[in-house]
């Protein structure tokens, strides 16, 4: 390691990243086939936005920077140990990543203090261009070639230091610098992540249907959670870290040091009822500056009526049942109704037959004439 990459290394773990590797910028053509046939494979439904041309441009650095050279590879810890719960009523899970702040914002802002760094360091221009995950940059195959990690057979990359509780950034460069070398490291024989996966969503060691992820499905998926995949969900009410938390190498990992990804009080494991209360203006408040918004406020309350229809406390049948009668989204009203009738008793089914005749949305009658089957109370419409 030449003194310019010691030096870029030195000052990027200054401005708080974990981890800091160096990457060559050739094509990514091994990850560019594998995106390609999990697109047309149907494994990357739902997210329109993940097409083919976004993988060929995403494999190839030179098209996303003219005269790349090289790719700076960073890590930054998110984990802050176990989660606060809430107390009173029942409460659900958040993934952990979403605990703290707003991750694209800090990780953007460093990122670019070390692409302007890079100039400094050079002694000469240097042409940049910085991604976190939410542009078209193969962020894990980069940070498997610069020798960050490994690739777990969950997809996600696995650090030695911090395991796979980590946020990936890069910074593409016309720099030519030497680069890292990968790990010889391998998830070998394990495959727990695979095992504990309550949907089948890992279909294979490296692959993820993502139509069954249950973080697809409480995040990014914007209609209703399909009938057979809810009971599935169990209380994840934002993500899911479940192949995470039984990775062996998880056990060990260092904690964050980051500020700004400190848990705030609530978001770790949220009491659920209050949620169920929030108007749009109150969501934009509570989650202005978190990972959370994502998900919109109907796409919460959808997952909250479907963590207490799991959870099956009665205590959550009045708060349901005003979603049903109240709630603007029909969605929220459809998997109210769902909750209900995996909770059943007197005041659910009560409920249920009042929206018989009242409710216009067409797919919310569907699962009210569904959820009162369930209790096996006939539906008359």
């Amino acid at each position: 390691m030449g003194h310019l990459e010691a030096s870029i290394k030195v000052y990027g773990r200054s401005l708080g990243f974990d981890i800091v590797r160096i990457a060559d910028a050739k094509p990514f053509v091994r990850d560019e086939q594998a995106a390609l046939e999990r697109v047309r494979g149907g494994l990357m439904d739902g997210l329109h936005w993940y097409t083919e041309e976004r993988v060929r441009r995403a494999a190839n650095p030179e098209v996303l920077l003219p005269g790349a050279m090289s790719i700076v590879s960073v890590a930054m810890s998110y984990f802050t140990g176990d989660a606060e719960r809430s107390n009173g009523g029942p409460t659900g899970q958040v993934a952990r990543y979403a605990w703290g702040g707003e991750y694209h914002l800090v990780m953007k802002a460093k990122l670019r203090e070390l692409a302007d760094g890079l100039s400094k360091l050079a002694a000469r221009p240097v042409r940049t261009r910085v991604f976190v995950d939410d542009g078209p940059m193969l962020d894990r195959p980069a940070a498997e070639r610069a020798g960050a990690g490994w690739f777990g057979k969950n997809t996600n990359i696995l650090t030695p230091s911090h395991g796979s509780w980590v946020f990936l950034g890069q910074v593409i460069t016309d720099l030519e610098l030497a680069p890292d070398q990968p790990l010889k490291k391998t998830c070998g024989s394990c495959v727990r992540c695979i095992d504990a996966c309550p949907t089948g969503a890992i279909v294979a060691p490296y692959v993820i249907d993502n139509t069954r992820c249950i973080s697809f499905l409480t995040i990014e998926l914007r209609g209703a959670i399909p009938r057979e995949l809810r009971p599935l969900v169990g209380d994840w009410v934002f993500g899911c870290d479940i192949c995470q938390d039984v990775c062996p190498v998880n056990r060990k990992a260092q904690q964050s040091l980051e500020p700004a990804f400190r848990q705030r009080h609530g978001f770790a494991a949220p009491a659920l009822l209050p949620l169920l209360e929030l108007d749009d203006e109150a969501f934009r408040q509570r989650f202005a500056d978190s990972p959370i918004k994502r998900a919109k406020r109907a796409g919460l309350q959808r997952n909250v009526c479907v963590t207490l229809g799991n959870i099956g406390d009665p205590v959550a049948v009045p708060a349901l049942v005003k979603a049903l009668r109240q709630n603007p989204d029909a969605l929220v009203r459809q998997h109210a109704a769902w909750a209900l009738g995996r909770i059943g008793g007197m005041e659910a089914a009560q409920a249920l037959r009042e929206a018989l005749e009242r409710e216009q949305d067409a797919a919310v009658l569907e699962e009210v004439k569904l959820s009162l089957s369930d209790l096996g109370v006939h539906a008359q419409s």
